[in-house]
């Protein structure tokens, strides 16, 4: 008999060898008090579906979809229930399910022929995917040889999969089927379709909006939101894909043998290089007109998405353009730390806009844009205290001010500055390629693998610490950040598409020093499973004014 114990309530039962986590959750069900369904569960922190059987010894945790790998096994089931019912209902069809976007997951369809998705089309799916959930078909994982898996994938035609498992080095691979339909996912599903209440499916410009719960409250659809612009990056993003020849990460091994990394590295930079310089010749053009024109370029972006080395290279560009750009940070108008708001444990707010003191910082812009000299302050992060040394600005003729900061573009920072007299610029790290056509990489995911790498080499955190920290850095840019991302001018994507196979190199041993005995383990397996897909690339040939310097090291710039 094995000793199972259930983490949720810390007691033990025995089981028999080849007891699945259903029935393990079965038995304990009575005293378990999750607030919603459960979906999947942790076997010594490692996700695993509830169809895993056990033969050892093991400590289990079950989630519901309010948890981050519950929810990420509700979405991937969800997944495979719009595949399988585009490829029913539209033989010869192709789905590209590609960001996260407005609540959901923006899908591209391709019809055989090319004609333009419908209302119509729309409907048939989604009742399609309804009767799925209502039979309630059951997710079937099968491992086999790589060599069998691709066979399997070849004759289905997806060429995508079939470079992903080609490129892996794995001897095997796992693979699933609903129904007569196969599919691969690189994590667990639920059980059967049945689990799936909570959804819906809406047409959005060329394709399709697959909602999903919220992450609050997974009974609930997500709240949907309009991103036109965030939209317009993602569209943006698969332009450079197409320039580059790089959808998916076979794309990229299958490059990478052929001895292209270098060339991928220097299109990877030169695309953003571009960008930069257009964003650059915009504010120029606006800086030069005669009415209303631009002073203040206020950047903002989540952790790790690289805004403080775009804030340097797009200061390069201005000075080409023939602008003097002087810059601060908003982190300089924190408030003392005896005065900054705290967090429900007692922790400092940081990321609270109340922790910056937007009146004073408000008080220098206007004098600033009246042409008058202000001394601003520099915080001392070691004191906790606002310090003044000597630090003075005034805008000439030629000047043009930059501000950096999470609360850039919090209105509440320049109310009484004419919007027209601002450039505003949001800087995220979208994912800069896809596993395959139906698994991307969330842009949160990227994001992290960059914190944990600059946070261990620079002996501040180590990765357990960093994926620790992590839901509450999250938490603060869903409050603070990221609803005001479509009120920038411009988007940039600071992701490269090599940038995996980069991170690689650096991030495998840095995530193999977490201890498998702590929560943390689960996240840092689970990233340690996903980067595995890309062959390794070294960063010797990666500028050192590149942004992704600015988390491997070997930067130019100054921090």
């Amino acid at each position: 008999m094995l000793q199972i114990r259930c983490k949720n309530i810390n007691i033990t039962k025995s089981f028999p060898e080849g007891t699945s986590l259903l029935d393990v959750y079965q038995a304990f069900a009575d005293e378990i008090k999750l607030p919603y369904p459960v979906v999947s569960a942790k076997v010594n922190n490692t996700s695993q579906g509830l169809k895993f059987r056990l033969f050892q010894n093991r400590d289990v945790e079950f989630l519901d979809a309010s948890s981050g790998a519950g929810l990420r096994a509700y979405v991937r089931s969800l997944c495979f229930v719009l595949y399988k019912a585009t490829s029913d209902l539209f033989p010869g069809s192709k789905l590209f399910i590609e960001h996260s976007l407005s609540g959901g997951y923006y899908c591209n369809f391709k019809k055989k022929g090319n004609d333009a998705l419908t209302e119509h089309d729309i409907q048939l799916i989604r009742d399609r995917m309804q009767e799925i959930v209502n039979l309630d078909i059951p997710f079937r994982r099968t491992e086999a040889t790589t060599e069998e898996a691709i066979r399997v994938f070849k004759e289905r035609g997806f060429a995508d999969k079939v470079k992903l498992l080609e490129t892996s080095g794995q001897i095997y691979s796992d693979y699933y089927m609903l129904g007569d339909t196969a599919d691969y996912y690189y994590g667990p599903l639920v059980p059967s379709a049945g689990y799936l209440k909570v959804w819906g499916l809406e047409l959005l410009n060329d394709g399709m909006l697959l909602r999903v719960p919220d992450n609050h409250n997974p009974l609930q659809l997500a709240e949907k939101r309009e991103m036109t612009n965030t939209f317009e990056m993602f569209a943006e993003k698969v332009r450079w894909d197409i320039i580059m020849r790089l959808s998916n990460a076979g794309d990229v091994n299958k490059a990478i043998l052929k001895g292209h990394a270098s060339e991928l590295i220097q299109v990877s930079e030169a695309l953003q290089e571009k960008k930069i310089v257009q964003i650059a010749e915009e504010i120029d053009r606006r800086f030069r007109r005669e009415e209303n024109p631009v002073r203040i370029v206020l950047i903002t972006g989540p952790s790790s998405s690289g805004k403080t080395t775009f804030t340097k290279r797009l200061s390069v560009q201005l000075l080409a353009c023939g602008l003097r750009p002087i810059s601060f940070s908003t982190d300089d108008y924190f408030v003392n730390r005896v005065d900054t708001p705290l967090l429900p444990n007692g922790q400092y707010d940081f990321d609270n806009i109340k922790a910056v003191d937007c009146a004073l910082l408000e008080e220098h812009l206007t004098k600033l844009m009246k042409g008058e000299r202000v001394e601003v302050p520099e915080y001392n992060f070691v004191t906790g205290m606002r310090e003044y040394n000597g630090k003075k600005l005034k805008l000439q003729g030629d000047n043009v001010l930059i501000i950096e900061g999470i609360h850039a573009l919090n209105p509440l920072l320049t109310e009484s500055i004419p919007k027209s007299a601002s450039f505003r610029i949001f800087v995220s790290a979208l994912t800069s390629v896809s596993l395959d056509d139906h698994n991307w990489i969330p842009t949160r995911d990227n994001r992290l693998l960059r914190r944990i790498i600059r946070d261990y080499n620079k002996g501040a955190y180590t990765a357990k610490e960093t994926i620790s920290m992590w839901p509450n850095v999250c938490e603060a840019e869903e409050k603070w950040i990221l609803p005001f991302q479509e009120s920038a001018d411009v988007m940039f994507n600071s992701a490269l598409n090599i940038e995996f196979a980069v991170l690689r190199t650096n991030a495998e041993i840095i995530l193999s020093t977490v201890p498998k005995n702590c929560p943390e383990y689960a996240e840092a397996h689970r990233l340690l499973k996903f980067i595995h897909y890309f062959l390794p690339v070294s960063d010797k040939e990666i500028p050192p004014t590149s942004i992704m310097r600015e988390f491997v090291g070997g930067s130019s710039f100054k921090y």
